[in-house]
């Protein structure tokens, strides 16, 4: 086995500026989230928004807590009023959480009523849940009864209507909310990306022929949390064989050397916010061979090509339409979009490849103060590699500005 430890002093001496948690204002950072999502349900006249996803939690509270495990266990919600306070309902002995988060008017203990908790109480406990929102809708709502939430169980909804409200498509408000980022959001976003880009050197160090595809994943997520990231989103990365077709996770795989290695980070890092970029790489110091320089190439040119074509006031399908065209035989393979939103997670928008168009794309604008991932993949139909790259970049009055600036491969040149 490959010794793929990591020296955390090392890692803190090396990138401790760029990771600098003091760069970021928080007070500014959550004044300005929450005022996004007023300003949304204002939009869509609602009198408020409970969420559920803790990545909306974070959105509107700025407060944590096990945030994977919360994910698939509705242990914690917030109620945020379009004209009044933020309640936080969190985990049972959780209240502490919140202390200094000013945002955060009041924190109560949560009611939880998904199936592991509630068992055959759940429609009891959905009652008691309901009775307190509906409480604070009608004591905030100014005679309002038009309520998002983002998820909710049917229980839930009919609950919540027995008590005269009418549930809306919270999604739609937190994905509105979240799509314009202020400068402080970008600035803690570099901070993340900074983490982000500190793990793929490590890991482009610790390439070597006989280490195996989960020993160097661990070196990204070890490297993230030592610099105050908090979790990987997926497990995208393969090798030789394996980088075609796309989506296959990391496995006990011994890299060969001469293999190309494809990643994609999806990785959540310092203050929540995300790191999507992806590379492809070759094991060993020999030179790549002509059908890898080939496609490489193709995908380093897609990406260049998008990124300058990309301009704001672009509609979705426009950009679709002009970007880079596929060769005919990597079209089949094509990834799921040609680029999206980012944020705290991978987010609004999701421009489909005009193929797609017409079973899942939608149209809007591109605007300054987005933050998109430029995706490519190209893999041959029936290959037997495919090159992965991506890049961070954010929308500005002018033009586009790179966020990610992690290098390409030279040697594939």
């Amino acid at each position: 086995m490959n010794d793929v430890s990591i020296s955390v002093g090392r890692i803190g001496a090396e990138r401790a500026d760029a990771t600098n948690s003091n760069r970021v204002d928080l007070e500014a950072l959550r004044r300005y989230r929450l005022e996004r999502i007023r300003e949304q349900l204002s939009r869509l006249d609602c009198a408020g928004i409970v969420v559920f996803d803790p990545i909306n939690i974070r959105y509107a509270t700025d407060v944590t807590n096990m945030q994977v495990w919360v994910l698939h266990n509705a242990a914690r919600y917030a109620f945020v009023a379009t004209s009044g306070p933020v309640v936080l309902f969190d985990f049972h002995n959780c209240e502490h959480l919140a202390a200094g988060v000013k945002q955060v008017d009041e924190v109560r203990r949560a009611t939880s009523w998904y199936y592991f908790h509630a068992g055959p109480r759940l429609a009891e406990l959905a009652g008691k849940w309901a009775a307190e929102i509906a409480d604070l809708v009608h004591a905030h709502g100014g005679g309002n009864r038009r309520l998002a939430v983002d998820h909710c169980n049917p229980e839930g909804a009919a609950a919540l209507a027995r008590h005269g409200l009418t549930v809306h498509d919270g999604q739609e408000v937190m994905e509105q909310a979240r799509v314009i980022k202020a400068p402080v959001e970008i600035e803690a976003m570099r901070v993340a990306i900074a983490a982000c880009e500190t793990g793929m050197r490590r890991m482009q160090e610790a390439l070597q022929p006989g280490i195996s595809e989960n020993e160097l994943w661990s070196v990204l997520h070890q490297t993230n949390i030592a610099l105050g990231g908090e979790w990987i989103e997926t497990r995208l990365l393969s090798s030789g064989p394996r980088t075609n077709p796309w989506f296959q996770e990391c496995g006990t795989r011994i890299i060969q050397d001469g293999d190309i290695v494809s990643f994609d980070t999806d990785l959540i890092g310092p203050f929540g916010y995300c790191a999507d970029i992806s590379r492809s790489w070759r094991c060993g110091d020999g030179a790549p061979d002509d059908r890898q320089r080939r496609l490489y190439a193709l995908a380093r040119e897609q990406i260049e090509f998008n990124i300058e074509l990309l301009r704001p006031g672009m509609r979705f399908d426009e950009f679709a339409a002009r970007s880079f065209r596929l060769p005919a035989n990597c079209v089949a393979n094509r990834y799921s979009v040609v680029a999206h939103g980012v944020g705290l997670c991978d987010e609004y928008p999701a421009v489909s490849y005009m193929e797609d168009t017409a079973n899942r794309g939608y149209t809007g604008t591109i605007e300054p103060g987005m933050t998109l991932c430029i995706e490519s993949y190209i893999g041959e139909d029936g290959g037997s590699e495919g090159m992965k790259l991506e890049e961070q970049v954010l929308v500005t009055e002018h033009g586009v500005e790179r966020l990610s600036v992690y290098p390409f491969e030279d040697r594939f040149a």
